[in-house]
């Protein structure tokens, strides 16, 4: 079927926390501001996914439910053999409540209290929390933005990873924020670092559906198969359901699959999975390429429209499309020197609510993070309010 994706939805009455509830993350944020802040997509969902809720609503009950099933597993595996090449045994995955929480688990499982987790800033701010709320140490690999391109800092990540308190190591791919596809040549490398010194990589590759046209994802798990490398996927990203809460932590180590099940069940009480997620995220991996692909497509142009905006009335923002994710990272660096101004001016001026860059950590300080998963009036509207803010302060340096 061919969908709708100008369609503008109205999400109050929904619980949303992206348009219905921002005030009480972002401070200060004006009641009729824009949000492009949260990354979930403002497109109607696959109608696949809606009919097979339907149906299961209409079954009436929704008892205790396990995931662990041939339909479920087969959906998941059948899904990253044919989108990724990459073949994964059923016994392999671990049903979790989503990726962050999956983080926490991994963190708490592979860890232990004060030990080094490294991260690679900027990247997905929840990764700060799941390290220090669980009294883990925070090390920070810092990417470095070289021509407009992020790179990893492989002489830094050898030295950080040498030191043996340092223990596990979690790669963003596709990264978050900043849009990068991690080659494999750029992948093996950091597997065989982390493999030479004996810490854990666990990979959070839950955008690694949403890539631009002719932009190959490589799962880690593929670059290198080694025992102590962790993959966390999910359905949530790439077909908007978020808020169904559901993930696939896959291993290659049975043994520190069953050590995580352990903690899961006996330490967090959790097990099993909620009956609609499993049927929302089976109907996506089995129905749901037809929408993906209109969606994909539709983020390419949106994403484009971006570029040329900027061409023409934001001429000093910096910004090259990245290769995955649907996330556009601007660097307004070369407007304003005081960025507690320009961030509270494009919040209570413009009236739009983005992920301020200083959230991924100090490296994104100056950059802004844009949702471009919505329709092109709602970006070009974000857009043409950051110009107006923009030329201002422009106005006001010269």
């Amino acid at each position: 079927m061919k969908y709708d994706l100008d369609a503008v939805i109205d999400r109050t009455g929904t619980h949303s926390v992206k348009w219905e509830y921002v005030s009480d993350s972002i401070k200060g944020a004006p009641p009729d501001v824009l949000p492009l802040w949260v990354a979930d997509m403002d497109f109607p969902c696959a109608q696949p996914i809606l009919d097979a809720l339907h149906a299961r609503v209409d079954r009436h009950i929704f008892g205790y439910s396990t995931p662990y099933t041939k339909g479920y597993l087969s959906a998941v595996c059948n899904w990253f053999g044919s989108r990724h090449d990459w073949g994964i045994d059923p016994d392999q995955i671990l049903v979790t409540p989503g990726v962050v929480p999956a983080l926490g688990l991994l963190i708490r499982t592979f860890t232990r209290a004060g030990e080094g987790v490294i991260i690679q800033q900027p990247v997905y701010y929840p990764f700060f929390s799941m390290i220090r709320n669980n009294g883990r140490k925070l090390v920070n690999n810092p990417l470095i933005l070289r021509d407009g391109v992020y790179e990893i800092d492989f002489d830094d990540l050898e030295q950080k990873a040498a030191d043996p308190a340092h223990t596990l190591m979690i790669l963003c791919s596709p990264h978050n924020p900043v849009g990068r596809v991690w080659t494999e040549p750029e992948l093996t490398r950091v597997a065989r670092i982390c493999r030479r010194h004996r810490v854990t990589l666990v990979a959070d590759e839950i955008h690694c559906d949403l890539l631009r046209q002719g932009i190959k994802f490589i799962p880690m798990a593929k670059a290198a198969p080694h025992e102590t490398v962790i993959s966390c996927t999910a359905a949530s990203k790439t077909f908007n359901l978020a808020g169904l809460g559901i993930s696939n932590t896959i291993f290659q180590s049975r043994t520190m699959r069953s050590r995580c099940e352990a903690e899961l069940r006996d330490q967090l009480g959790l097990f099993g999975a909620n009956p609609l997620s499993l049927v929302a995220t089976e109907a996506a991996y089995t129905r749901g390429r037809e929408w993906l692909d209109q969606v994909l497509a539709y983020i390419d142009a949106n994403l484009a429209f971006i570029s040329d905006f900027i061409s023409d009335h934001m001429p000093e923002t910096g910004y090259g499309v990245p290769q995955g994710t649907y996330l556009a990272w601007l660097d307004l660096r070369r407007y304003d020197q005081n960025w507690e101004a320009l961030k509270k001016a494009l919040l209570t001026d413009a009236k739009v609510a983005l992920d301020d860059g200083d959230m991924f950590g100090e490296e994104g300080r100056g950059f802004e993070r844009v949702n471009a998963a919505c329709p092109r009036s709602i970006l070009a509207d974000c857009l043409h309010r950051m110009a107006g803010v923009l030329h201002r302060e422009a106005r006001g340096r010269s």
